[in-house]
């Protein structure tokens, strides 16, 4: 996400960040840039506008000319600025789920993706909160929508409410308010049907549920891809329902992400979550400073190990973390560790949440390195017998010629897979004889290329070559992908 903003921007700082002293005709320049690289990346024009004239009050003070570094001082002053245009005053950011049975109210245009949303937003309370949530269909009208959530709720785990027909919106509205009461839960959650904004008897039908379910929260689920019409279904269902907040769906697919930087300076309303993908798991609270620092190309290291305490189980952790300081690591273990870096996002989820990744990632791309790289590394260790696994050592010629028949793969790729996996077991040993708090440092530091924040092979414009492995997130991501990037 914001893939074309953060490139566009990252260029225009780069030039300012390396002059030494900066003029205003500079800043004047760079902004100029900076305005023309929102309007394209479809941020609304008064926005657009309101953000720059921002920014231009600040940077062009006497203080951010004499600094020290002037260019970063115009960074900080934009990174400030994105923040507090996606936050607003930030007051209201998390849900108010407090009293129960609390009420979610989830609207939207048909095809915003409510149902799925409401599936997500489920699970996240269920699981991650502790929460006994209802949900409930109120989509008379679309063939089988009660059914889809249906289905949702078996997937994960969440009571629905059974399916009466004939009864309208209103109707299954108070029966699941008085369900949720009666059965004891702490959330219900009242999926609409989709109306289009300017069709005033579908929103008659949804003021009507509100009136009648007094939501804690009304949160608008709108397609990131609409563009700047997102914020026009906004405003207009804000006007008529009275939004609390707004999940912005397909958000791994919007490369521009002008509807996330508009929403909160049009509406007034935060947005509390962003879909980022179709499984159940694709949902992440929104964070203004978080998103800001992915923007501008700073990485996102905080969401990465939430990420990662979420999908790596802590008796996977220890059991790889003992290993390790034994000085053990064999083909098994590079695996698991590939596996894991699959769960966390693949290549572009976790680079695009590292510090000054995003060149390199794009880099990484043009080349063909992506998650299809480390599913064929797989596909390597899986043709490996057991003993092979567990004895690297024993892949002679003939072993390597059956492993690549094997995997569909060249003899050359099954030799750059065990060279690779050579140098993690040389950097495990190293880091284990530093017990637990060397793994967790040094594996970090390995990530981010050491002291340079920049990893190895990436100084001087070189072709990019990824650091071997994080072991601080339990026992490791593999990283260095070379030469299994183009196959077909």
């Amino acid at each position: 996400m914001f893939e074309s903003l953060s490139e566009r921007l990252s260029g225009v700082f780069d030039k300012l960040t390396k002059q030494g002293a900066l003029s205003e005709t500079d800043v004047s320049t760079a902004l100029r840039e900076v305005r023309l690289a929102l309007l394209d990346a479809d941020v609304a024009l008064p926005v657009a506008r309101q953000f720059i004239d921002s920014v231009r009050e600040k940077a062009t003070g006497q203080a951010v000319l004499k600094s020290v570094t002037p260019g970063q001082m115009v960074v900080k002053i934009v990174h400030d600025e994105l923040v507090r245009t996606l936050a607003g005053d930030g007051a209201d950011q998390g849900l108010r789920i407090d009293s129960p049975p609390a009420t979610i109210l989830m609207v939207g245009l048909q095809g915003s993706g409510k149902t799925t949303t409401t599936g997500k937003l489920a699970k996240r309370l269920h699981e991650r909160e502790g929460k006994r949530v209802l949900m409930a269909s109120l989509d008379t009208r679309r063939p089988a929508a009660m059914e889809q959530l249906a289905v949702l709720g078996r997937q994960i785990g969440v009571d629905t409410l059974p399916i009466m027909p004939g009864q309208d919106a209103v109707a299954i509205a108070k029966r699941a308010k008085q369900q949720a009461s009666f059965g004891g839960y702490d959330v219900v959650m009242l999926d609409t049907a989709g109306r289009m904004h300017v069709d005033d008897a579908l929103m008659v039908e949804v003021e009507a549920v509100r009136d009648a379910s007094k939501p804690n929260e009304t949160l608008l689920v709108v397609d990131s891809l609409t563009g700047q019409d997102a914020v026009n279904v906004a405003e207009n269902f804000h006007g008529r329902v009275g939004v609390t907040g707004v999940v912005l769906t397909r958000m791994d697919g919007d490369g521009r992400g002008g509807a996330a930087l508009s929403m909160r300076a049009v509406t007034g309303r935060p947005i509390k979550f962003i879909g980022t993908g179709e499984k159940l798991d694709g949902l992440e609270e929104f964070f203004p400073d978080r998103v800001a620092g992915r923007i501008l190309g700073m990485g996102d290291i905080v969401s990465l190990v939430e990420k990662a305490q979420e999908q790596i189980e802590a008796a996977e952790a220890e059991r790889m973390m003992k290993r390790f300081q034994k000085g053990r690591f064999d083909m098994n273990d590079l695996q698991s560790q590939l596996e894991q870096m699959l769960k966390l996002g693949g290549m572009q989820g976790v680079m695009g949440m590292m510090p000054g990744m995003a060149k390199a990632q794009k880099q990484m791309e043009e080349a063909g390195f992506d998650d299809r790289a480390i599913k064929r590394q797989i596909a390597v260790i899986q043709s490996m017998t057991k003993e092979e696994r567990r004895k690297p050592d024993l892949m002679q010629a003939s072993r390597k010629r059956r492993v690549a028949a094997g995997s569909g793969m060249e003899v050359q790729d099954v030799n750059r897979l065990l060279k690779m996996h050579r140098q993690m077991a040389d950097m495990m040993k190293k880091m284990g004889k530093m017990g637990k708090k060397g793994l967790m440092r040094g594996g970090l530091g390995a990530l981010l290329g050491g002291k340079g924040g920049m990893p190895p092979g990436m100084a001087a414009g070189a072709p990019p070559s990824p650091p071997p492995g994080l072991p601080g997130m339990g026992g490791g991501l593999p990283m260095n992908l070379s030469g299994l990037g183009k196959k077909p």
